[in-house]
């Protein structure tokens, strides 16, 4: 009876609830742990693990930087050829790829390194905060990857 009221007040997620529900709906039960596996890109044994395990999520952690070297195109590249191997999976899932970014993305030469944030922090300068952030997001956005792992800031009320 609980459940029952509960599906009942459901409100979607987003407008794409109808699209993930026929996905999921195709999806073996390996796809879908594979899904929901983050792996570590520099664990990897070989790039196509990614397909044969149906990764949906890799991270560079700091330090797990591409194997030809820290520039910009290693980084690309790297980036590019780990979603080239998710599109080629069954169901063409794209991999969701996050970055260890919290100095910046200081993994990549060249990049901006910025202080701690607990240093930032201190300077009780939101707007310096927020320009460092959006920094970051855009050298992150720059070699392809679409998910920074850095602390977050929520605007206080004063």
């Amino acid at each position: 009876m609980l459940r029952q009221g509960i599906h009942q007040f459901k409100k979607p997620l987003s407008s794409y609830d109808g699209q993930v529900q026929a996905l999921l709906s195709q999806m073996t039960l390996e796809e879908k742990l594979g899904q929901m596996t983050q792996a570590e890109q520099d664990a990897l044994k070989d790039v196509s693990d990614i397909q044969k395990y149906f990764l949906g999520s890799l991270l560079s952690g700091g330090g797990s930087d591409p194997k030809a070297g820290n520039s910009l195109e290693a980084w690309t590249d790297m980036y590019d050829s780990y979603q080239a191997q998710a599109l080629k999976t069954r169901l063409a899932i794209p991999i969701l790829y996050g970055a260890d970014a919290v100095h910046g993305h200081n993994n990549v030469l060249g990049a901006v390194v910025f202080p701690h944030n607990i240093g930032l922090g201190c300077t009780r300068n939101p707007k310096l905060v927020e320009n460092a952030a959006r920094v970051t997001a855009e050298e992150v956005r720059a070699t392809g990857i679409n998910w920074a792992f850095a602390p977050l800031c929520r605007g206080s009320s004063r």
